[in-house]
């Protein structure tokens, strides 16, 4: 595989080396294009929720967090939101086992980045949001509320004011993003 002779550097050796092909392993996973279709959302994790009301539901999202309406599914039945630059949601009808929260029932919290928290926690509270939690500043170098919109689902708006490696507040980077 490779071959050794001496250097020109005392104690060093210089390695030569033929390139054969590697067989890649089973468990290597190969890379998968991921096709783009322009009736459904692009985004690679789309969150569906449920709610009594479809298109009050599209109407609240646009007005309190500034979600756009890309494809709408009948007149009551879904519609899909795009969130950002690279986000999306589903907005989906109660059907058989699909149903909108329960109150006092956490399940989820959708978290969703923005450049302006307070600006975004205005917006939503003016357009009728229940407030959970005001904007609050975290040590990990966040800057998050969470509100409650009007079929139950929680979100939580947060926006990055600083960039900190997760050791300094108690984390553990496992992998890096």
């Amino acid at each position: 595989m490779s071959n050794c002779k001496s250097s020109a550097y005392p104690g060093s050796v210089e390695l030569k080396s033929e390139r054969q092909p590697r067989r890649l392993s089973a468990a290597v996973p190969k890379l998968q294009v991921v096709l783009t279709n322009r009736s459904a959302p692009p985004a690679t994790v789309t969150p569906v929720l449920v709610y009594p009301d479809v298109r009050a539901a599209v109407a609240w999202l646009e007005s309190a967090f500034g979600f756009r309406e890309r494809v709408r599914i009948g007149d009551a039945h879904r519609a899909q939101l795009a969130v950002g630059d690279d986000g999306a949601v589903v907005v989906a009808d109660v059907r058989r086992e699909h149903v909108a929260p329960a109150v006092g029932a956490v399940t989820h919290v959708i978290k969703v980045r923005v450049p302006d928290v307070d600006a975004a926690y205005a917006q939503a509270r003016d357009a009728g949001a229940r407030v959970v939690m005001e904007p609050k500043s975290w040590e990990y170098g966040e800057r998050s509320c969470e509100l409650e919109d009007l079929a139950g689902h929680r979100w939580e708006l947060t926006q990055t004011v600083r960039d900190v490696p997760p050791d300094e507040w108690g984390g553990v980077t496992v992998s890096p993003w």
